[in-house]
């Protein structure tokens, strides 16, 4: 088959770098794409084929190896032609297969939404990008052709691919540092988003250009000439910031056109790392540095592998001048970040590429820590766009060890970042050797050391700080199993007290006849029904008497299991019982209260005490009531609020608080206003173990001279 121009210029890329018998396989390929897309036609006119071989001409840019080029031109075969995995695998082997698979929509499963084939779509070409980072490179090319042909889909379209371009595939290719196709995404997502934004832009940036091209030479020249005068071999190039990036200074800072265009950029490009730090004492020595406005990326590289040094220095003119110093490797890797890898040989540059790609498949492996604790594929792809933070912040371990977070990340983000299991266990933190709470949030440069106990676990309020994908994830994972877990113990728990009542034993029940209670109920196993008589979602007694009318009239011999004196116990509470045994915040309930239980749909057994007058209000639906009582061997902490009373003066609220922790009494909330001129009114939260400890804080408090009153908050019926 012979080659039409429209390959020319694949051919000549992959010529430049590929062997002749490499470049012939990818020949093959496009003799065997066109063969299969024939017939086909995209909507911006021409045959299908150019497509592939456009996005392969993308990834040829970049000097991937032929078989990401294969892969490319063939990447939508199995999902758009007859020809089936099996077919590529005959035809170009197993890694080739495996990268198209990866990169295919699932366009064959029925999903409820748009939304849910999209992110379940977005899952699976993540999990396979974890196999194969070719994966997310073939897509991030065909993304960036789509857009370069958006221009004729009907105007919504053009928006929703925009906003998925820019909330998600730009971020990526930030993310494995792949800077050429990031700025180009960028640009194309925000003229099709914003289309008149973008023009005036473009129009404002092309009218200012003569007059800072004047400027911008000027400087460049001086730079240049100072380096020549020392001997250096460098490279001196005038930089303009990519108009999505010069839209985005200019809505978060609240910056005018003017204000942005401020500062004039320069990119000198060196032979290596140590050429760059004498680099920077010479444009130092040239031009004035600004305080704080030194940046070491050498040092510590940012997550994608991203190494420079940046300065800004006060220029002529009265202008600021911002410099990026770099090696040609670094720079390479500034501009195909993960790409760069296929680009040398490991002899070549083997320390700085390896460390691009570690830090990816360290990214790569948190996606997948992520993806096995997301609930669904809209958890998983929402966790993915938390995780592509543009923020760093770089702390380290009590070892001296980097560990990198998005700004605004708490040392409970820093505890799941270092492991999943110390996450889960920490119970306060040190940052630089002070004790400090869990949600402070961190700065650079600071040193973080977890404490940890095996008594502990995720608290679910710290999903109300934490801010990276993984922490979230990991604690509603921990969360879900646990809530699951409690639930299942409650529901037997119910269910054992409920079959007393029709004298049948819970441990008697048989194999046989659970499972036919299962397959009646049509419920996917046992502990599913008893996860839902926790939740309240079942009625423990209408159960009981399912089985009870199951047995009648069989002759299994159940034994009784009534108390002595003919009556049921009440269900013991102790306060270890999870997430879904609940004390009502109307009455805070605490072990020597008299108690009552009720089953509400979804939050499983609220606590509250039997004179509560919401107690009341769910008198209607008697079948949800549990006789309940305290466990006497329960040792757990209770909430209880107090309302205090005390003279106006200063310091009054933290001299109180002082005191409450004096009787190693933990306070969990406070408020407090004034009631008049002469007094405050104070109400606290506090936790107790029971009413004696109750008691014994509120006597120590009433003999503090400053307090009148102080007693229990009531939400009772008198």
């Amino acid at each position: 088959m012979s080659t039409p121009s429209s390959l020319d210029g694949l051919l000549d890329r992959a010529n430049a770098y590929l062997a002749p018998e490499l470049v012939a396989q990818v020949v093959a390929a496009y003799e065997f794409g066109a063969l299969a897309h024939a017939g086909q036609t995209r909507k911006a006119g021409g045959a299908y084929i150019w497509h592939p071989v456009a996005v392969a001409e993308i990834l040829a840019e970049i000097q991937l190896d032929h078989e990401s080029l294969i892969a490319a031109i063939l990447h939508d075969v199995i999902e758009d032609t007859p020809y089936t995995k099996q077919d590529i695998i005959d035809r170009f082997g197993q890694s080739v297969a495996e990268i198209i698979d990866g990169v295919t929509k699932l366009g064959k499963i029925a999903f409820d939404t748009p939304q849910e084939a999209q992110a379940e779509s977005f899952r699976k070409m993540m999990l396979a990008m974890s196999r194969d980072i070719r994966v997310i490179l073939i897509k991030l090319a065909d993304r960036l052709h789509n857009m370069r042909t958006l221009g004729v889909m009907r105007p919504e379209k053009q928006r929703r691919i925009a906003h998925e371009t820019l909330d998600i595939y730009a971020p990526i290719a930030a993310r494995l540092g792949i800077n050429a196709i990031r700025i180009e995404l960028e640009d194309l997502g925000f003229k099709a988003l914003y289309p008149k934004r973008y023009a005036t832009l473009e129009f404002a940036v092309k009218k200012a250009r003569g007059n800072r091209n004047e400027i911008i030479e000027q400087i460049g020249d001086a730079i240049q000439t100072r380096i020549n005068q020392e001997g250096f071999k460098s490279n001196v190039v005038g930089r303009e910031k990519h108009l999505y990036s010069l839209y985005k200074k200019m809505k978060k800072k609240r910056l005018s056109f003017e204000e942005v265009l401020d500062i004039f950029a320069f990119r000198v490009i060196v032979e290596n790392a140590d050429d760059c730090y004498r680099m920077l004492g010479l444009v130092h020595s040239l031009y004035k540095p600004l305080p704080g406005k030194i940046k070491d990326y050498i040092a510590i590289p940012k997550p994608n592998g991203y190494q420079s040094l940046h300065t800004l220095l006060f220029g002529p003119y009265g202008v600021h001048i911002e410099v990026q110093i770099r090696s040609e490797m670094m720079h390479e890797v500034s501009e195909h970040g993960i790409a760069a890898h296929w680009q040398y040989k490991q002899s070549d540059a083997d320390t700085q590429l390896s460390a691009v790609n570690v830090r990816a498949q360290e990214w790569v492996r948190n996606l997948l820590e992520i993806q096995q604790s997301a609930g669904n594929s809209l958890d998983f792809l929402e966790n993915v766009k938390i995780d592509l933070f543009p923020d760093v912040i770089y702390v380290f371990t009590p070892q001296g060890e980097i560990v990198t977070l998005p700004k605004n990340a708490t040392a409970v983000d820093f505890a799941y970042a270092v492991h999943t299991n110390l996450g889960h266990a920490c119970v306060g933190c040190r940052i630089d050797r002070q004790l400090m709470p869990l949600r402070s949030l961190l700065e650079s440069g600071q040193t973080v050391e977890i404490i940890k106990s095996k008594e502990t676990q995720p608290n679910p309020t710290w999903l109300n700080f934490v801010t990276t994908a993984k922490a979230r994830s990991q604690i509603r994972h921990f969360l879900k199993n646990q809530h699951s877990q409690s639930a299942s113990d409650l529901g037997q728990r119910l269910l054992i007290k409920a079959m007393r009542i029709h004298n049948m034993s819970y441990s008697g029940l048989s194999e046989e006849l659970i499972e036919r209670l299962v397959k009646e109920l049509k419920l996917k196993d046992w502990n599913q029904l008893l996860e839902e008589i926790g939740l309240g979602e079942r009625m423990a007694g209408l159960v009981a008497k399912q089985i009870h009318d199951a047995l009648l009239g069989k002759e299994d011999h159940i034994p009784n299991t009534l108390d002595p004196s003919g009556q049921t116990q009440p269900l013991a509470i102790s306060g270890t019982e999870g997430l879904v045994v609940n004390y009502a915040q109307c009455c805070h309930p605490i072990p020597g209260d008299d108690i009552i239980g009720f089953i509400s749909s979804g939050k499983g057994l609220v606590i509250h005490r039997q004179e509560c007058k919401n107690v009341k209000h769910y008198q209607s639906h008697p079948e949800k009531w549990l006789d309940v009582d305290w466990d006497p061997h329960g040792e757990q902490l209770f909430a209880v609020e107090i309302q205090i009373e005390t003279k106006n003066q200063r310091g009054a609220l933290a001299l109180i608080a002082s005191e409450i922790a004096n009787t190693k009494t933990d306070i969990e909330r406070v408020r407090s206003e004034d009631k008049d001129e002469t007094y405050s009114q104070m109400n606290f939260v506090v936790s107790v173990r029971n009413r004696d400890h109750l008691d014994d804080l509120l006597r120590y408090l009433r003999r503090i001279p400053i307090i009148d009153k102080a007693h229990r908050v009531e939400n009772l019926d008198h």
